[in-house]
């Protein structure tokens, strides 16, 4: 495959895990980089634009840095997040959308509604604004593929799958680094011991919700607009090996599983190539030597996942408040704040005083999105 078979790319979160993949990758396929684009300005997001030096460079928060950024890439730098999701609107482009949070919904919308293939690693596109997400695509004409390593099991398992054979889906979990602990060793976890994550290197607050499960939680709200499956039909499997990525089952009893060795570069490559497959370097796959094992989670044990599917099943701007009062609750155990079981309480606490409504546009989300964040911490200073 060509450099100009393929679209060019708009990656946003460049500095980042899945961006950094991704151009990666990119390079290996030859790839044209049409935009790069990051939450802050840096020596590393400099670096990159100076790689690549026909690409649009947006910088949401430039800071201090917005001279030094203008000055060395003139006209091709755009500030502000309103640059992000104007790039993310070219027609004609893939959209990698590696943001961390909130603030990556709205490039999805933009790249949705202007028919673009959207390549989505950004999992509060969903868990906040499902439901917007839902109607752009439906009205823009543009493509969802997901890069979750989850998601993309179960894109490729529904290939060529009728909706209606659907029974349900099972997303595998690794359990995180306090598997099999009981309620009384999580209330004396330590911010060291909980971002010590058994299979990937993340982000301090991605890791917090491994070790939770509530980045689970956020995975099941997103397989439901993702592939319009009731969460009575969603189900989570603990799976330490990481190895068989997510299962289908289908009315006829048929399962079907993707397997692989842990590697985000695979669902990136094929979120840009799709439906074409291209040859790549990796390591080939065998399961000699790997004991598989799976086993139920305890939503006593773990009540971040119970909470994901209550906010699920209420829907609307519930789940966007599931997300903001985690966001908090994460950030004050990071700081030693709140314990490590008190984050489940205040995503709770938030949940309860929410009353949900269908959001109609992304101030409808970012007004639960505010709303939630005043309540997790009126939660935190209550606690005792």
């Amino acid at each position: 495959m060509g450099r100009h078979s393929l679209r060019p790319l708009v990656v946003l979160g460049a500095t980042g895990s899945i961006g950094g993949q991704t151009l990666e990758v990119a390079d290996q396929l030859n790839a044209p980089i049409h935009a790069i684009a990051a939450r802050r300005g840096s020596d590393e997001l400099l670096a990159i634009a100076l790689r690549y030096r026909e690409a649009t460079v947006c910088v949401s928060d430039p800071g201090d840095q917005r001279d030094r950024f203008a000055s060395e890439l003139g006209s091709r730098v755009h500030f502000g997040p309103g640059a992000l999701v104007e790039v993310s609107a070219t027609p004609g482009c893939t959209v990698v959308n590696g943001i961390v949070g909130a603030a990556g919904l709205p490039s999805s919308l933009a790249a949705l509604d202007a028919g673009n293939r959207l390549a989505l690693a950004n999992k509060e596109s969903l868990v906040a604004g499902g439901p917007l997400v839902a109607e752009a695509l439906a009205k823009g004409g543009g493509e969802l593929i997901p890069v979750d390593s989850e998601h993309a099991a179960i894109y490729h398992c529904l290939n060529g799958e009728p909706e209606a054979s659907i029974d349900r889906l099972i997303l595998t979990a690794s359990g995180g680094p306090f598997r099999g602990a009981t309620k009384e060793e999580l209330g004396a976890v330590t911010v060291s011991q909980a971002l010590k994550h058994p299979t990937w290197s993340m982000g301090p607050r991605i890791t917090i919700d491994s070790a939770t499960l509530m980045n689970k939680a956020f995975e099941v709200i997103e397989a439901h607009y993702l592939f319009g499956i009731d969460f009575d039909d969603i189900g989570v499997m603990v799976h330490p090996q990481s190895i068989v990525h997510s299962f289908v089952e289908f009315r006829d009893g048929i399962v079907k599983a993707e397997l692989g060795f842990p590697d985000m570069k695979k669902p990136i490559q094929y979120a840009i190539t799709a439906p074409e497959r291209v040859s790549a370097v990796h390591q080939p796959f065998s399961l000699a030597g790997h004991d598989l094992t799976f086993e139920d989670p305890d939503p006593d044990v773990f009540p971040c996942l119970r909470l994901g599917y209550e906010a699920g099943r209420i829907g609307g701007t519930a789940t966007a408040v599931l997300n903001a009062a985690d966001e908090v609750a994460v950030a004050a155990f990071l700081e030693g704040q709140i314990g490590f079981t008190d984050i489940a309480a205040v995503v709770e606490s938030a949940l309860d005083r929410h009353d949900s409504t269908m959001p109609h546009g992304i101030a409808d989300v970012r007004a639960a999105d505010a709303e939630a964040r005043m309540y997790a911490r009126e939660a935190i200073h209550e606690l005792p």
